[in-house]
């Protein structure tokens, strides 16, 4: 008699799609609210763009639950960095914060794919990607989660961005106004939500300048 093995796993994957694109003097982040598990959509209205700090928002999709722990942990640890400093973390610092953190689980990881982004402090946006275990990059742009393959191929045609091998290194800051960009990130998720189903139902938008925080949303297909 074969022995049968229980098909458990500790994790699940709860798609959606988020994206963050760094200008000159502003950073946009978007995902969509989507949140399903296998066929089934779970909730339509589930933000997963979370505040680190006044300057510094994540985007995270995946599994859920790992990602609600992992953001408990960075508030905890910001809190922490807030008493002893007497100042909020810088967005680079926020970006090694989270790559630590995920390394630190690395052999039973953070089910979570993340994208951060903020202001750094020249007032640059600036855009972190992620994977599962801390290596990170700051980049121009970047998109992660079940989405992410329709819309990289998107956003490299129009954005073009410069070769991480040029010497002297160039800027990784995107080319587009503010208001091209909100509308390049919309662009992207009508697009991807016609194609994958664990995207869908509304984006929402975030716009950081030097003004402050900026919220918008938009309709997206909801079957």
């Amino acid at each position: 008699m074969t022995k049968e093995h229980a098909n458990w796993s500790p994790y699940d994957n709860n798609g959606g799609t988020c994206v963050a694109i760094a200008g000159a003097d502003y950073c946009v982040i978007a995902a969509d609210t989507r949140m399903s598990t296998g066929y089934s959509i779970l909730t339509r209205d589930y933000s997963k763009i979370c505040k680190l700090a006044d300057k510094s928002f994540m985007a995270s999709s995946g599994f859920q639950a790992d990602v609600k722990a992992l953001q408990k942990v960075l508030s905890s640890r910001h809190l922490i960095y807030q008493h002893q400093h007497n100042k909020q973390m810088s967005c680079p610092a926020m970006a090694q914060l989270l790559s630590n953190t995920l390394y630190y689980k690395r052999f039973f990881p953070y089910y979570a794919f993340n994208v951060l982004g903020g202001l750094d402090s020249e007032g640059k946006g600036c855009v972190f990607t992620y994977d599962a275990v801390g290596s990170y990059e700051r980049v121009g742009y970047s998109a992660q989660g079940s989405g992410a393959t329709l819309i990289t191929p998107f956003l490299d045609n129009q954005l073009k961005s410069p070769s991480p091998l040029l010497l002297p290194a160039k800027d990784a800051v995107t080319p587009l106004s503010e208001a091209e960009a909100v509308d390049l990130v919309k662009t992207c998720f009508a697009s991807a939500t016609e194609r994958d189903i664990y995207t869908g139902d509304s984006v929402e938008i975030i716009i950081l300048n030097a003004n402050g925080v900026r919220h918008e949303s938009e309709q997206l297909r909801k079957d």
